[in-house]
């Protein structure tokens, strides 16, 4: 009986390896994580460069600024005056991006924070700054119609 048992593993491990190979590769952790780390830079720089530039209030802003990196902006407790200038979409989008970048430096990137299982690379780099794994966030979104 055991054998029997582990002769199917064996056949259907083998399977799964020959779905996966038929997909595109998976890259290795590591090296995923540099670049969703650098994705997640290069959104949360072009956001901070579309308000700049569509913005009079918030150029002043960041003119005013000691010269920094753009990218590191939005990090910065600046006042209450620039909260107001940054439209509410794009303020959530940066506090997202800046929790995954977060997330990333403490080693819980791509894990969902309900199941804790580690969220597929294809939907990360779907959506660089999910939160939950599909099933999870889809759970959530039925509750919360």
């Amino acid at each position: 009986m055991a054998g029997e048992k582990k002769k199917k593993a064996e056949t259907d491990a083998a399977k799964g390896s020959s779905r996966r190979s038929a997909s595109k590769p998976k890259m290795d952790w590591q090296a995923f994580l540099e670049k969703m780390e650098q994705s997640l830079l290069e959104q949360k720089a072009k956001i901070i460069d579309t308000l700049i530039a569509g913005n009079k209030d918030f150029k002043e802003i960041v003119e005013g600024m000691d010269p920094k990196d753009f990218a590191d902006i939005a990090s910065d407790d600046i006042d209450r005056k620039m909260i107001e200038v940054i439209g509410s979409q794009e303020l959530k989008q940066l506090k997202l991006i800046e929790s995954a970048l977060t997330r990333i430096s403490q080693g819980k990137y791509g894990h969902c924070i309900k199941c804790e299982q580690r969220i597929p690379q294809d939907r990360l780099e779907a959506i660089p700054y999910a939160l939950m794994c599909v099933g999870c966030k889809s759970e959530e979104e039925r509750r919360n119609r």
